[in-house]
């Protein structure tokens, strides 16, 4: 959500015009996040999102898009992309791959307690539920395949600690992914980044509602445990340490298990993917962090943290119920 490609009044107004949107009122680049260009986008018609795709191609887009309108259509608090009179969702802006949706309410929650975590854990299980329908596949592409690709570039740029923390969650997730347990893992279409800044909630504090999950532009066909760790990574978190918060991750689970039960595999292998968890961020961050691109409004986040997280999630494997 970097502004890496500069957009126009004329081109927005364009692109407004092709999907009956109205007169564009406001153009607003969204200077959070780092992998798309973003901006805020007031019409005739109503408030939107509109995203220019940096790095997936159009050839990519039908997965992430079509899953986001699934989800919307299945009640989730999901944006529906826009389609133009063909049903395309999938535009071009800028020389672009592009897109539109509608513009959620709410405001993301910074220090989540537990009433966020639960409801941050329903949300997740009915996202789960909901795509036991969703015809289309696509691999994760932050997934094992990418973790071994970029370990080799930003390796260089770690302590021997790190490196040693680096080569040995690397060995230790290769070897669990071919285990046989890790066969049984239920999988599907998953968030896969369902962060913190990736929710919106509304109402008044200490009371709020979540009212949207957005940004799936990493998602992919996944293990649900793994999007279940990158979620308890995020939301049960102390921010200064790295610990895991038991009584928010709780939280989360308990909201998550009252919508869909995990089997046993899953609750087996969840400190596991919590780790895969830590490592994928880790890995991003300090891929960003030592290889920034160009963009306005652009600010890599510190790869530390997740190397703390990770190192927590070694230390002091957690159980539901433990």
């Amino acid at each position: 959500m970097a502004v890496y490609t500069e957009v126009s009044l004329e081109q927005a107004q364009a692109l407004a015009t092709h999907l009956h949107l109205g007169t564009v009122s406001s153009l607003e680049p969204v200077a959070s996040g780092i992998e798309n260009t973003n901006y805020f986008l007031g019409t005739e018609a109503g408030e939107w999102v509109l995203t220019l795709f940096e790095r997936l191609s159009a050839a990519q887009l039908p997965f992430y898009l079509r899953l986001m309108q699934h989800l919307a259509r299945h009640g989730l608090p999901v944006p529906e992309p826009r389609g133009d009179a063909n049903g395309d969702l999938c535009h071009q802006v800028a020389g672009k791959p592009a897109a539109i949706a509608n513009r959620l309410p709410g405001t993301p929650v910074h220090a989540p307690d537990t009433h966020h975590a639960d409801q941050v854990g329903a949300t997740l299980a009915r996202m789960h539920l909901a795509v036991a329908d969703f015809p289309l596949q696509q691999p994760n592409l932050r997934g094992l395949a990418w973790w071994l690709e970029v370990a080799p570039q930003v390796r260089p740029h770690l302590d021997d600690s790190a490196a040693a923390l680096l080569d040995e969650e690397l060995a230790y997730q290769k070897h669990l992914a071919a285990s046989p347990v890790y066969a049984q893992l239920a999988q599907g279409a998953v968030h896969a980044d369902l962060f913190r800044d990736n929710a919106l909630f509304d109402g008044l504090p200490g009371r709020e509602r979540l009212c949207g999950v957005f940004d799936f532009y990493f998602a992919g066909t996944d293990n649900f445990a793994f999007d279940l760790g990158v979620a308890i990574n995020d939301w049960c978190i102390d921010d200064d340490s790295g610990h895991l918060d038991e009584t928010r991750a709780a939280a989360l689970i308990t909201g998550y298990s009252t919508e869909r039960e995990p089997d046993g595999a899953e609750w087996r292998l969840l400190p596991a993917m919590r780790r895969a968890a830590a490592l994928r961020f880790w890995l991003s961050r300090l891929s960003d962090w030592h290889a920034p691109r160009d963009a306005a409004l652009l600010t890599p986040k510190d790869p530390r943290h997740f190397e703390r997280v990770l190192r927590d999630c070694i230390a002091n494997p957690w159980h539901p119920g433990a």
